[in-house]
């Protein structure tokens, strides 16, 4: 009896977790494909969604439970490394219109994938950003 209100509780958990990910995916934001380097040509890439904030972009992949995001990159630490186009088996997850963009930021390098109304809004996002040397006043 109790192994089994044990096994009740655990499948009821990962029901509430499922659904709050799936609430957390369909609240919208940006489709795009991720992956985390170093990997090797073509594998690691993960579908998901990207949502700007104020400081932060944060990717939630479609296949995960996690609560949080799965990956998080900052305005002020964001740098574009490299920009191309899909190459090899890449084609068999994307099309001829994506553009791929290595980032770094600070010791984390990605790898994302773009189709180019994302890709503008993305770019659009990071030049926006405040400068590093700009501060608010603070009041006297």
């Amino acid at each position: 009896m109790i192994v089994l209100l044990i096994l009740v509780v655990l499948l009821a958990g990962a029901v509430a977790a499922f659904l709050y990910r799936l609430r957390k995916l369909r609240g919208g934001g940006t489709a795009a494909i991720l992956r985390v380097l170093p990997n090797a040509a073509g594998v690691g890439w993960r579908h998901g969604i990207i949502r700007y904030g104020e400081n932060n972009l944060v990717f939630y992949k479609l296949s995960s439970l996690r609560l949080g995001p799965d990956s998080r990159i900052t305005r002020q630490g964001v740098e574009v490394r490299d920009r191309r186009k899909p190459e090899g088996n890449e084609y068999d997850i994307m099309t001829e219109d994506i553009v791929i963009l290595e980032l770094t930021d600070d010791d984390d390098i990605f790898e994302v994938a773009f189709d180019s109304g994302a890709l503008t809004a993305f770019l659009s996002w990071v030049e926006s950003r405040p400068s590093d040397r700009s501060q608010r006043r603070r009041p006297l």
